[in-house]
């Protein structure tokens, strides 16, 4: 039983010490942050401005339907909507700049040769035989698959029975 319950806490510190639990973790964690960050942008500058635009009230009117001693909040809804769309603009914001930056740094790299292009990169494309179109080895005489003479083959029994 201790043998298991150690092998079980093993996995566990293995799971955790995983990087891409780790990357989990901390996104959590700055979304959290960046949230209150937009609920701020929402409550402190958007709503202040729509309600100077409307005269004084942020919700609109009718958005609210009384169910007894419950509240079904339209105008809540609404507000939480908008949250997610500024977050997801913002979050779609930083995320282009960032891929922007790694482009131009790679760009960069490849410049000063530091990094090779994808074509020097890229392996050459497959020797094809051009009567069955299977993939041959670049040294091929004959085709394994269709048994075609290739370019380059040479064999002393054919050319005995040429004369």
């Amino acid at each position: 039983m201790a043998d298991e319950k150690k092998g079980i806490l093993a996995e566990f510190q293995e799971f955790i010490s995983r990087g891409n639990v780790m990357d989990l973790a901390v996104g959590v964690i700055i979304g959290g942050a960046f949230t209150a960050i937009v609920n701020s942008l929402v409550e402190n500058v958007i709503n202040p401005l729509i309600s100077f635009l409307t005269g004084g009230s942020t919700e609109v009117p009718g958005m609210a339907i009384s169910l007894g001693d419950n509240v079904v909040d339209f105008g809540a809804f609404l507000g939480a909507i908008i949250n997610f769309l500024i977050t997801a603009a913002a979050v779609f914001a930083i995320v282009k700049s960032l891929n922007a930056l790694n482009e131009m740094k790679e760009k960069a790299a490849q410049k000063v040769g530091l990094v090779k292009e994808e074509e020097e990169q890229a392996a050459p494309a497959p020797r094809l035989c051009p009567f069955c179109r299977q993939e041959i080895p670049e040294d091929a005489t004959r085709c394994p698959h269709c048994t075609s003479k290739l370019d380059g083959y040479e064999n002393e029994l054919d050319a005995r029975h040429l004369c």
